[in-house]
């Protein structure tokens, strides 16, 4: 079974990991985000949605009764107890769903060279591990801000800082462009990722 290259993106709030995807999904590597998974899973997990419940109370259900997200937000914002219970709770779940996702691709007729999957979090919770290759997008501080419409956010005091994330990856790139600089560069290391694929580098990595 030739299973495709596993690749993370990973960077600050505001960097640009969801174009970075977006640029390789273009580009025909398979790709899915973590907010894809956990937007999966508040929507179909009774188990979730009863967890959910119990800890956080009945108001974070939206008008169809399923677990809403910009409610659980607006819950765990500032209570950093039950940001902790909720990324407890969904971590391993996303990471169960990603593998699921993963070992499907590999099953398919003619697999994708290339699998790529946002991780936000990726060094901070140790899931660097289960790929095998790291990209990482940086920006400074301001311009991600402004990216965020100027909001400020609570998780980036509990984020590595980038020169740890760049020192410790494949790839880096520093977002300061244009979205077309930004696909373009995807371009290149996407090139670069197939041919270590078809060369078979693949099969010793960390994603196995």
């Amino acid at each position: 079974m030739s299973r495709p290259l596993a690749v993370a993106i990973t960077g600050g709030i505001g960097a640009g990991k969801s174009t970075a995807l977006e640029s390789f999904r273009r580009r025909g590597a398979a790709t899915v985000s973590s907010d894809e998974i956990v937007h999966h899973l508040l929507a179909t997990d009774a188990d979730v949605k009863r967890a959910l419940v119990e800890r956080l109370g009945e108001e974070i259900l939206g008008a169809d009764g399923r677990p809403d997200r910009e409610r659980i937000a607006f819950r765990v914002f500032r209570d950093r107890e039950a940001l902790d219970f909720l990324e407890k709770l969904l971590h391993p779940l996303v990471s169960r769903e990603y593998m699921i996702w993963r070992e499907q691709l590999a099953a398919l007729p003619e697999p994708p060279a290339v699998c790529v999957t946002e991780v936000p979090l990726l060094y901070e919770v140790g899931a660097e591990t289960r790929f095998d290759k790291v990209v990482v997008i940086t920006a400074p501080p301001k311009l991600r801000e402004a990216r965020r419409g100027g909001r400020q956010d609570e998780r980036e005091d509990r984020l590595m800082p980038d020169r740890e994330k760049v020192r410790r990856a494949d790839f880096a790139y520093v977002n300061t462009g244009t979205p077309e600089e930004l696909d373009a560069w995807v371009a290149q290391v996407l090139a670069t990722l197939t041919v270590e694929h078809h060369t078979g580098d693949s099969s010793d990595g960390a994603g196995g």
